[in-house]
């Protein structure tokens, strides 16, 4: 059991009973073309950490790709952002809009934390879906 001071700071997980906080395969953009599909569309929006590139994709599953350069840091930098970026889509996926691809490019800023990573990406992909709806 965690004490209530360890959850001090920490966003709640709590939603439904037989909700499933998975990441599985098919929740993942792997292909070429399908990142170059989500980056060509142009619809985007940005933090100081992230931006993130939305594009329908017509199933009923939302999916992630990332993208990080190497002027971001070393390759321990790299994988920990992108392993945080991971899990913050893995806790958030059932409050996402359903039927979305969502390329995230992770740009150069201290490492925040999973919260953190969280809210932007909450607030990123509802003004990227605002965006593709608008076109």
């Amino acid at each position: 059991m965690v004490s209530s001071a360890a959850m001090v700071g920490r966003e709640s997980t709590k939603t439904d009973p037989g909700t499933r906080f998975t990441f599985p395969r098919s929740a993942r953009l792997h292909k070429r073309a399908d990142l170059a599909r989500v980056f060509g569309r142009k619809c985007s929006a940005g933090d100081g950490r992230l931006v993130v590139y939305v594009d329908a994709n017509g199933l009923e599953i939302t999916r992630l790709g990332l993208s990080i350069s190497r002027r971001v840091g070393k390759a321990h930098i790299r994988n920990r952002m992108k392993r945080l970026v991971r899990e913050a889509f893995r806790l958030t996926r059932h409050e996402l809009p359903a039927g979305l691809d969502l390329l995230c490019v992770i740009k150069p800023h201290r490492e925040p934390s999973l919260d953190e990573y969280r809210r932007s990406l909450r607030q990123l992909v509802a003004a990227g879906q605002r965006r593709l709806t608008r076109r």
